[in-house]
């Protein structure tokens, strides 16, 4: 991939389809800066993981929710290192249960660590961006931003907002060089998959076109592709990396 800048801050990155981001990026020649909350080794084992291979990362910590922590990284961010050329709005949650079950709570706490952190981030890159006429960020949604699911209103409407939201500020960004896109993954091979019992994956992967499970590999290479130059004539899009599931 070919890359006109150097930083990229991944919210959310020392773990899961944040961390494969973190080491592709990183072996694509990006410095990353792996945004951690409440794991501190495991952002540092993925440090000096990336490092033993050659590549450049620092590992910052904020709550991605809270506007104040993640306006002040991201100026540090700048500060550090003059530039940042690309962000990766990846941090989110679940808390699922039935509707009628949910309390305001249940849906306000995904929303804001979900959507409103997506808003933050982008608002802030934004910013920074602008003045170096030069930017890149890809929001992390999902197929159930797109389709719903049962279970799942609160974090339906946080990865649904954020579809529209990448949009809105794809056209707010587009005079100042500053791109927006947004990834729905699929049923992505992870912790949160992995602790399905196996009969109930094997019902899952017959309704997938391609029969498997998606890798955070396929969504780490799909950011790459977004967030580089070959991607420069690309804004306010969605790209669906699902299998064939939802097309």
């Amino acid at each position: 991939m070919k890359f006109s800048k150097k930083n990229v801050l991944v919210t959310g990155g020392s773990r899961g389809i944040g961390a494969e981001i973190s080491r592709k990026l990183a072996s694509m020649g990006l410095k990353v800066w792996i945004n951690y909350r409440s794991n501190k080794e495991a952002a540092e084992a993925l440090k000096a993981d990336i490092e033993s291979k050659g590549g450049e990362a620092a590992i910052v910590f904020f709550d991605v929710s809270c506007d104040e922590s993640f306006s002040l990284a991201i100026k540090a961010i700048n500060d550090s290192d003059g530039e940042l050329g690309y962000l990766v709005n990846n941090a989110g949650i679940t808390n699922d249960k039935l509707a009628l079950r949910m309390s305001c709570d249940d849906f306000i706490s995904v929303i804001n660590s979900n959507l409103t952190s997506t808003f933050i981030g982008s608002r802030e890159a934004l910013k920074v961006m602008s003045k170096q006429r030069f930017g890149s960020v890809v929001n992390i949604s999902s197929i159930v931003g797109e389709r719903g699911n049962v279970g799942q209103c609160n974090y339906a409407a946080s990865k649904g907002g954020i579809i529209a939201l990448t949009k809105s500020f794809a056209q707010e960004g587009a005079s100042r060089n500053v791109r927006f896109n947004a990834i729905t993954p699929g049923f992505i091979d992870t912790d949160m998959t992995n602790v399905l019992k196996e009969d109930i994956k094997a019902e899952y992967i017959k309704s997938i076109p391609l029969k498997r499970l998606g890798s955070c590999e396929d969504i780490a290479y799909a950011v790459a592709f977004l967030l580089s130059d070959y991607a420069s004539y690309i804004t306010g899009e969605v790209l669906r990396v699902n299998g064939g599931l939802y097309m």
